[in-house]
């Protein structure tokens, strides 16, 4: 038996081996149960992951559908003075590109590989069964906030993620898709594509849905994310000065809805009545002036291919051009509002002593969004409904002076977008530049210093190389592996070297793109591409519906160093170099799980797992629940009939929200007031309702039956206590996306379906007894979603 007391003249013990997980080891090499002494023993830490030493910390900060003119010192007359200070004191990518659409280009960005290669090269709404478009960044691939935490650094981020398939947003979802799981400290923001700014339908903290039934009256998504950024920062660094930190900042603006505080949007009020044309030659006109663009750049003519055409501003009628400029004043104070969160993020940087070892990167996920269509409206998912309410509600919501605030969800015309990606035609979605050439600026004070000359770098880039120029920069290496598993190398290649230098080299060689059927290849100076009719959720037009093969496509081809606006296609001149770019496009296809290919019959949005068909099961949802999410909400009633039943109990005085479905971009609701019974739907901004029913105190059933012919209208019948009270069959039929806002019972919380309602009571917590509340779903429409599978895959295999 070892003695304690001479134990320090013994054999050193092993040190347990644990793999690093902190778990306790066995002692060999001694006898009996007493052990040793602190004193005679070797302590054993495991090992942390430090930062090197003076690493910089970096700040990534991502805008949303923000066009290539919108920056000041991209040429644009909206004034963001804290982006132009980091243009001049840092550099301004020129010739930068990422994805065509938003979920893709986020995948590129954390991973630094091709978009299909991360498995998102669709927006993360869609989940066909192919690796390429698993709407989910891979087991084996790190993302950047991974690599560096991996590294010492403290891991944050705010906003929008969209890298999370729909049927894992819910809280019963798997969350290795959650920003938590992949690689960030503290996360606080949204996981879908978009959200309400005044009344955002679902934030997430960490891991966790947000509690709240009422947003103050002041609330707005900007500001809210800015302070928790700020916040974030400021606890890291009081609790360890010394660690380094990545901030992620995905913004939701300028993405729909454009929504602005009142005192922005009067900023810009009356500064677009000359209409986009006039904006569109001015703007590069000044790019001209600070370099952005080279003397004598050509201005496309406005875009003119189906589904993608421009009526001219003069055209308008008086009315329309009051309206559409009120859109983009919107615009404009979004554009703004993204503007000064860089300047409040800078200054609480500057007072901590942290901005001059900070590097700072701001840049755009896609160009600006046609997504408005023709016309735009003050009711954003009105354009994907079958139910074409007409103007009237967006020409009262402008003499209301209501365009920008919470009771309405706009988009502007695409006349718009054609401006704010000037000089470059089409938009996002597009291969061609306007949908993927986007704004980039970058700082870091202590480490790049002050570029001698001009800032501009017109050198071509990739956001696929923004993970290796970090990378570069920091000091780190790109893992091999991430758990166990085996990471595919990078795509991107670190631009380092044109940062520091302006006359060096571009280092991003051959690069592929792909949209929608949309494809592009550039290598050199040349660029091929092509335009496919937008399809699917992104056709304006439902009558069109005519698809060709993708093999009969027509390549256009760009001379990018004499025509950088694609102005003057000449395939015809070089057949053999159209053909060389299209099998390289072909080749880096088939290398990135490009194919199968989404080749415009909406397969791609249709085709879902087995499981999903679990979400449409009938749900008994108790007073007190949290809303349920949209995506569960909306299997519910979409393509399908479906009947609420509502069991309670009244008393004389009481009233409130017996369920609510939706917000005020759209929804159904049903409540007491004043002893009356009401069903209400916010038809994209027109209230429909029934007749109001006469409710006394007692114990009722309320049967609320909802019949979907599949006519794009809902047939509604309220019953009683076994009695038929009220009905019509004038509803518009809510499909897809909406309602936005999931299924509440017993209250309407956040954005609420009638703003009526709100304006005198709130939420309006029901006050009686609430004993059950189920949506059972019946049955699908003759057209619902297996039948347009079948067609969808018919039209698909006549395309081959």
């Amino acid at each position: 038996m070892v003695d304690i007391n001479t134990a320090a003249s013994a054999p050193a013990a092993p040190r347990p081996d644990n793999g690093g997980s902190g778990a306790r080891g066995s002692y060999e090499g001694f006898e009996g149960t007493v052990g040793r002494t602190f004193a005679a023993s070797t302590p054993w830490w495991p090992s942390r992951p430090e930062a090197p030493a003076g690493a910089p910390n970096v700040v990534i900060m991502l805008a949303d559908d923000v066009g290539y003119s919108d920056i000041g010192c991209f040429g644009s007359e909206i004034p963001t003075p804290h982006l132009d200070r980091v243009s001049r004191e840092g550099v301004q990518y020129t010739d930068f590109h990422v994805s065509p659409l938003c979920s893709p280009t986020r995948a590129a960005l954390l991973t630094g590989k091709n978009a299909h290669a991360a498995g998102v090269g669709m927006v993360s709404n869609i989940d066909p069964g192919f690796p390429g478009y698993a709407s989910e960044l891979p087991d084996h691939q790190s993302t950047l906030a991974e690599m560096l935490r991996e590294n010492g650094y403290a891991t944050m981020m705010v906003g929008k993620w969209h890298l999370t398939k729909d049927t894992d947003l819910s809280e019963a979802g798997d969350r290795r898709s959650w920003p938590l799981q992949r690689g960030f400290d503290q996360y606080y923001g949204f996981l879908e594509a978009l959200t309400n700014f005044h009344h955002p339908h679902r934030l997430v903290e960490g891991n966790s849905v947000v509690d709240v039934d009422e947003y103050p009256e002041d609330y707005y998504l900007t500001d809210d994310l800015t302070d928790r950024a700020i916040r974030m920062i400021r606890e890291s660094k009081a609790a360890r000065p010394d660690k380094p930190f990545f901030m992620y900042y995905a913004h939701g603006a300028v993405h729909a809805p454009l929504h602005a505080k009142r005192e922005d949007l009067l900023r810009h009020r009356g500064k677009y009545e000359a209409g986009w044309d006039r904006i569109r030659e001015e703007r590069l006109a000044r790019q001209e002036e600070l370099g952005v663009m080279p003397p004598g750049t050509q201005l496309p003519p406005r875009n003119y291919e189906d589904e993608q055409d421009v009526r001219a501003w003069d055209e308008l009628s008086e009315r329309e051009q009051l309206l559409f400029a009120r859109y983009m004043e919107i615009y404009a104070a979004m554009v703004e509002s993204i503007d000064e969160s860089t300047g409040r993020l800078r200054q609480t940087l500057e007072e901590m002593g942290e901005w001059d070892n900070t590097i700072f990167l701001f840049l755009s996920d896609n160009g600006a969004s046609r997504e408005g269509h023709d016309a735009g409206t003050t009711a954003y998912f009105r354009t994907s409904q079958t139910d074409g309410a007409g103007r009237d509600e967006d020409w009262l919501a402008y003499e209301q002076d209501l365009i920008g605030g919470p009771r309405t969800w706009p988009h502007y015309p695409r006349g718009w977008a054609m401006a704010c990606n000037t000089p470059f035609r089409l938009y996002k979605i597009s291969t061609h530049r306007g949908g993927h050439q986007i704004p980039m600026v970058m700082s870091w004070p202590k480490g790049l210093k002050r570029p001698a000359g001009s800032s501009v770098r017109s050198q071509y880039t990739h956001v696929t190389g923004v993970v290796p120029t970090i990378l570069e920069l920091v000091g780190v290496q790109a893992p091999t592996h991430r758990h166990g598993l085996v990471s595919a190398p990078l795509d991107g290649v670190s631009f380092v070297p044109t940062i520091r230098d302006a006359a060096a080299e571009g280092t991003h060689g051959d690069q592929f793109y792909e949209c929608n059927g949309n494809r592009a290849y550039r290598r050199g100076k040349w660029e091929a591409v092509t335009n496919r009719e937008p399809v699917g959720p992104f056709r304006s037009r439902p009558e069109r519906t005519g698809l060709k093969p993708l093999s009969e496509d027509k390549w256009e081809l760009y001379d990018t160093e004499n025509d950088p606006t694609q102005c003057v296609d000449v395939a015809d001149q070089f057949p053999d170099v159209v053909e060389e770019l299209k099998a390289a496009w072909d080749e880096a296809a088939w290398r990135n799980q490009v194919f199968p290919m989404n080749e415009g019959t909406g397969l791609a949005h249709l085709r879902r797992p087995a499981d999903v068909e679990s979400l449409s099961l009938p749900v008994t949802i108790a007073t007190g629940t949290p809303t349920l999410e949209r995506y569960r909400s909306s299997y519910l009633i979409d393509q399908r009939s479906f009947i609420v039943e509502v069991s309670f109990q009244l008393a004389e005085s009481d009233q409130g929200v017996l369920f609510a479905h939706g917000g005020q971009e759209g929804g159904y609701l049903v409540y007491v007031e004043d002893g009356k019974l009401h069903f209400v739907q916010n038809a994209f901004g027109r209230m429909l309702r029934l007749p109001a029913v006469d409710i006394a105190a007692g114990e009722h059933q309320l049967e609320v039956d909802v019949h979907n012919s599949g006519n794009g209208r809902w047939d509604v019948t309220l019953r009683l206590d076994g009695e038929a009270k009220a009905q019509s069959d004038e509803f518009p039929a809510f499909a897809g996306w909406l309602p936005f806002q999931g299924v509440d019972v017993g209250v309407n919380r956040r954005s609420p379906v009638s703003w009526e309602l709100f304006e005198k009571h709130g939420s309006f917590p029901f006050t009686g007894t609430m004993h059950k509340a189920r949506w059972v779903p019946g049955e699908e429409v003759p057209n619902a979603r297996e039948k347009r599978i079948a067609k969808a895959i018919e039209m698909g295999l006549a395309l081959e």
